[in-house]
């Protein structure tokens, strides 16, 4: 593989919104020397709702911007954008996407082989996690469930709240009747709402997050030569958020989520962009 791009250029995320910054925030845990762009699609958002042609469309906008950044490599953060760019590589620029990772993750996972998914409606009518894990493992049964309420409830910061513990209690008891002992939280907002759907799920069942999957994928990566590791010292790295809208709602769940005080420390800057243009 051909060695991507110079050490210290960032690693660009992009999510439909604040649920990306999860994954970032797992990223920036496992590679403090590394600089990174997060790009939150806000103004568009959901994308669970929308047609494979749109998602597909922001998707190649956003990273057609990231790469003007430019960045050294992509990562995929939205689940429902990883359904519908499969591309491994943007003019060998490599891509990550969330599938690849969170289906080797719960297959790894399950001991009985019944896995279940929780995501948004365009990321189950994909099918792009059932035909992955039964592509890795033929044995494997996948029960998915759509939750339409998780992104807009996480978007709010709805975190400790009686109506996400309702909406929790509703996705995920169709999934324990079938007996899975795995769930992959199927969208990077989910893992916001962590808290009520293992209340839910239970101690015994196990969560997917597509933070810790993708770290792995992307160790693999740098450990075979196809991505430059920066090893640059941790004070210098610079970590970007870009939303395209928000405003100061948007910059608060990103503080709570990235576990900040505010966009000054840590060399964490904040700032709206527009893709119109």
């Amino acid at each position: 593989m051909k060695l991507s791009a110079h050490s210290q250029q960032p690693i660009g995320v992009f999510d439909s919104g604040v649920g990306g910054l999860t994954v970032l925030k797992t990223l920036m845990e496992h590679w403090p020397h590394e600089n990174f762009v997060y790009f939150g699609d806000t103004a568009r958002l959901p994308y669970g709702t929308k047609s494979p042609e749109t998602i597909y469309k922001y998707s190649m906008q956003i990273i057609g911007y990231l790469r003007q950044h430019p960045v050294k490599a992509i990562v995929i953060a939205c689940n429902t954008a990883s359904s519908h760019c499969i591309e491994p590589f943007i003019e060998n620029i490599p891509l990550f996407n969330v599938i690849e990772p969170g289906s080797r993750a719960a297959i790894k996972s399950s001991l009985n082989k019944r896995i279940g998914l929780l995501g948004t409606r365009a990321t189950l009518l994909s099918q792009s996690y059932q035909k992955k894990i039964k592509t890795l493992d033929p044995s494997a049964k996948v029960f998915g469930q759509a939750c339409p309420l998780f992104v807009p409830l996480a978007e709010e910061g709805l975190i400790d709240d009686p109506m996400t513990d309702l909406a929790a209690y509703r996705y995920i008891q169709p999934l324990l009747q079938e007996k899975v002992d795995t769930i992959i939280l199927g969208c990077t907002h989910y893992p916001i709402l962590k808290k009520a759907i293992q209340k839910v799920a239970g101690p015994s069942i196990t969560l997917i997050e597509s933070g810790e999957a993708l770290s792995l994928w992307i160790k693999e990566t740098m450990d075979q030569g196809a991505l430059a590791q920066n090893t640059s010292s941790s004070e210098n790295r610079k970590v970007e958020i870009l939303s395209t809208d928000g405003g100061e709602h948007f910059q608060n769940l990103a503080l709570q989520i990235l576990d900040v005080t505010d966009f000054s420390s840590k060399n964490i800057l904040y700032r709206m962009v527009d893709l119109s243009g």
